[in-house]
Order: structure tokens, then sequence, then C-alpha cells
């Protein structure tokens, strides 16, 4: 089993390397960052850069979709016809799964492939899924026939072990989250808008250019 992971300038590094960590140890499975061209990618924060071992052309026909998210100014251009999109159209017509993590799923909506399906993203971005066409929801995992979509950013780690128990059975999922001790236990409880202090919402929505109105549900 192929499962490729797209990687473009700007991407959030943890949308990739939190569902890699999962899916990777998955049996007879080979996982493969691809990118426009084969070679280093920077991640939104300019601080890493992740390397694609392969060009989208080398991986026309993977099992398994995932796209990552990334700030607006990293996603814009490939909400436009490209060669992400075309890559993206033709290898979902074979793919078992299509997934993304935050924002990615802003990617998969422009290209046409969430019409009419529920989907989720991150919280300040819902409203955008609705504009492309896309049903929003504020779920942490949102699971529509083979589209498979995570909300922000750590939630790639959920999505990702959702679908390895869908593939390999839950012992298996389960002793994948086993070793990577996956067991949440945050000091504080500010990591959805219904749990955080609203003042807080409030600045990190005006923050990401959003007005103070609740999101799309």
């Amino acid at each position: 089993m192929q499962i490729v992971i797209l990687l473009y300038d700007g991407f959030t590094a943890l949308d990739a390397v939190g569902p890699y960590e999962v899916l990777s140890r998955l049996p007879h499975t080979t996982v493969v960052f691809a990118a426009e061209q084969a070679g280093p990618v920077a991640v939104d924060t300019r601080m890493l850069s992740a390397v694609a071992e392969a060009s989208l052309t080398d991986v026309p026909h993977p099992d398994i979709v995932l796209v990552p998210g990334g700030p607006r100014k990293a996603t814009a251009p490939l909400l436009k016809p490209g060669p992400v999109r075309d890559w993206l159209l033709a290898a979902d017509r074979d793919s078992s799964w299509t997934t993304s993590v935050c924002t990615g799923s802003l990617i998969l909506a422009a290209a046409g492939l969430l019409k009419g399906r529920r989907a989720t993203s991150h919280w300040t971005a819902l409203h955008r899924l609705a504009e492309l066409g896309a049903r929003p929801s504020t779920a942490r995992v949102v699971m529509d026939g083979k589209y498979i979509t995570g909300a922000g950013v750590s939630a790639g780690i959920d999505m990702a072990l959702g679908l390895a128990g869908r593939i390999a059975g839950r012992d298996n999922a389960e002793a994948i989250q086993l070793m990577i001790e996956y067991d949440p236990q945050p000091p504080y409880s500010a990591g959805s808008p219904q749990t955080a202090p609203p003042d807080l919402v409030t600045r990190m929505r005006l923050a990401s250019g959003r007005s103070p109105r609740a999101v799309a549900s």
C-alpha cells in the first residue's frame, strides 16, 4: 500500500508528520513525501524543511492521499488550477482514501472533491469550506465516503489513527497508539473555541483575519 503525503511551500509540519508517525507503522505500507518537484520543502515557520523524495509525477496512483494544511498564503496558490490540482484529481480517481489535515481540506474542496460532503478544517477556516461547496462541521475528524478530514494540526493524529483502524483493525491501531504513546493530557483546556477563554478565541479569530462572529457548525 502506498501513501502519498503532499508537500508544498509553507505547509504546517505537524499536519504531515503527525499522520506519518501513525500511518508509517501500518504493515505492508510505504509512505512517500511528494511535491511538484523533488527536494527540500520549507514549512510555514521557515525554520525547518522536509524532503520530498518524489515528484508528483512519480506517484500517480497512490492508495491513500494526504493533504496537510498551512497558512492562507501557503494554501492560496493551491486553491487555483495548476499541477497540484491536476495531480489530486487524477490520484483521487484510483485512491482508496483521500484525506486532509487542517486547511488541507480547503485544497480538496477547491478541487471539487468535497462538493456537498461533510468536512472539517481549522476552526478559523470553516467558513471557507462552505464557500468552496463543502458542508462544514466542527467535529475533530469527519468521514464522508472515502474522504476523511481532520480539524486543526494535531487532529491529524486522530484522523490517522481512525484510518489505521479501518485499514488494519482496531488491535493494530491501538498498538500504534500505544507505541507512539499518544495519550493527550494537555496542561490547559484552550484547545478548541468551545473550551478556550472567550477573549482568547476573539483575539485569535481577529489575528487570523476573521470577524468575531461564531464559526460554522
